[in-house]
Parts: C-alpha cells; sequence; structure tokens
C-alpha cells in the first residue's frame, strides 16, 4: 500500500499531493555508493552498496530539510533529475506531515511566536512540530494544521 495524504484549504486536488519525495542522485567510488539530494545543499551520505546507500538516504533527507526548517528558509521544490543511478526517496507519513505544516506555516506569513500563541503551546514545542525526527503525536500536528486553516487527512492506496 501507498499512503497518501492531503491537506484541504490548500487549492491542490486530493490525488495530486502525495508522501514528501526528493530525488536522490547516487554515485559509485571506490566500492562506495555516494548520495546527494541535488535540490538541498546540505552534505551527502553514502554506504556500501546501493541499499545501504539508500536506507542512509532517508534519514539525512530528514536531516537536511530539518536544516532549512530550522534556519526558516523556504523549502525547495523537488526536481527530477534523470539518470541511471537517479531514485526517489519518500519521508515517512510523519516527517511527510510535519514538512508540509512547515510549508503551510510559511505560506500563512506566522511568526513562531504567534503560531504557539495560537496554538497555545510553547516556542519551542512549535521547533520539535517542524523536527522530523521528532516524534510528534498526530493530534498535536492536525492541531496545528487547523491553527492555519488547514485539515489533515491519510488514505491508502494500492500499491503498484
Amino acid at each position: 500500500m501507498i499512503t497518501t495524504w492531503f491537506v484541504e484549504g490548500t487549492g491542490i486536488e486530493k490525488g495530486d499531493l502525495k508522501m514528501v519525495t526528493y530525488y536522490a542522485v547516487l554515485t559509485a567510488e571506490a566500492g562506495v555508493y555516494s548520495v546527494v539530494f541535488p535540490d538541498l545543499p546540505y552534505g551527502a551520505t553514502q554506504g556500501e552498496t546501493v541499499d545501504e546507500a539508500l536506507s542512509m538516504a532517508e534519514d539525512f533527507l530528514a536531516s537536511a530539510l530539518e536544516i532549512v526548517m530550522r534556519k526558516g528558509l523556504p523549502l525547495p521544490a523537488p526536481s527530477r533529475p534523470r539518470g541511471k543511478m537517479v531514485r526517489p526517496i519518500t519521508l515517512p507519513v510523519l516527517p511527510s506531515a510535519k514538512v508540509e505544516l512547515y510549508r503551510a506555516f510559511r505560506e500563512a506569513g506566522l511568526q513562531k511566536a504567534e503560531f504557539a500563541r495560537r496554538l497555545g503551546i510553547s516556542k519551542t514545542n512549535i521547533d520539535r512540530l517542524f523536527d522530523p525526527h521528532h516524534a510528534s503525536r498526530m493530534d498535536q500536528i492536525e492541531a496545528a494544521f487547523r491553527v492555519l486553516g488547514k485539515r489533515l487527512t491519510i488514505g491508502l492506496e494500492q500499491a503498484a
């Protein structure tokens, strides 16, 4: 099954919005596979096999997006490079929801302090809501979307 989610109020049709995916470019050199994300300028990861490198890529992607969000920068749109060694890397449900929450937050033009006030939580907890590695509860994510005038829904699709 492929999990999809949809944030109402974005102007995007239900079938158009999927979990956060960026494309990784792998290179092989001296028995090591390196992975970079052309859209994210923050480092690289590697593995001794393609599978190991791709496994490391998911955590690296979450970490690179976390850096962007911590700096308060806009998230780059994923491009789709071509080549034999290009692979899509998709974040799991919770980190995907957090990335989309950050996008909705930026679109709303709020400051973190105002967002925290509207949610009735501390500013520190706002940073945790955006942290892809922090195990926030889904009800907290849903409440944050509601404050932004959005509603998060999750569904399942038949896997290809």
